[in-house]
């Protein structure tokens, strides 16, 4: 086991590199995440009504799309929920997380295969990484542990299952087979 445990640390520690550029670089980030999302988005319903193929710096960004609040995006999330694709993010979204918040009515964010790698998991890799640079004698990878999450549950709206709960029970029951 402890040779288990070198490999992995030594692999979370490589990502230290990033994260070190991050730290360095936070408008470059920023500014290219940007683009990144810009891009990808731009063919959703969403991305054509507020031109995001034409949005080329911060201050164009600014103009083209107005603040939003949950209230003004509920009519495509909610069309979301019941199958229709494509409104605010590319591909599949049958995921929300449901809200707890501080309001009387659940809130459901959409949760996207995207935003669970690109945020969530690679949130939870940078933690192990900087856990393992500040503990080089860690043994996290020498045993079981333990993970809590809450729960969730199918809706069927239409002829489209979609899923809500806890963004805690999306991660779990979305997690990677080596996690």
């Amino acid at each position: 086991m402890p040779i288990i445990n070198s490999i992995a640390s030594w692999l979370m520690k490589k990502r230290l590199h990033q994260i070190e550029l991050f730290v360095k670089y936070p408008h470059d980030v920023q500014e290219e995440w940007m683009h990144k999302l810009l891009s990808e988005a731009k063919d959703t319903e969403f991305g054509k009504r507020h031109h995001f193929s034409a949005i080329k710096n911060y201050e164009q960004f600014k103009r083209n799309i107005p603040l939003q609040d949950y209230e003004s995006l509920k009519p495509s999330i909610e069309l979301t929920r019941r199958g229709a694709q494509n409104l605010l993010w590319p591909g599949e979204i049958k995921w929300f997380a449901k809200s707890s918040g501080t309001t009387d009515k659940s809130k459901f964010i959409p949760v996207s295969a995207e935003s669970l790698d690109g945020c969530h998991y690679n949130a939870g890799r940078d933690m192990v990484t900087l856990h393992c640079v500040n503990n080089p004698e860690t043994l996290l990878f020498t045993g079981k542990n333990l993970a809590l999450g809450g729960s969730f549950k199918t809706d069927v709206f239409g002829n489209h299952n979609s899923f809500h709960g806890d963004v805690s029970a999306i991660i779990i029951q979305n997690l990677p087979m080596w996690a």
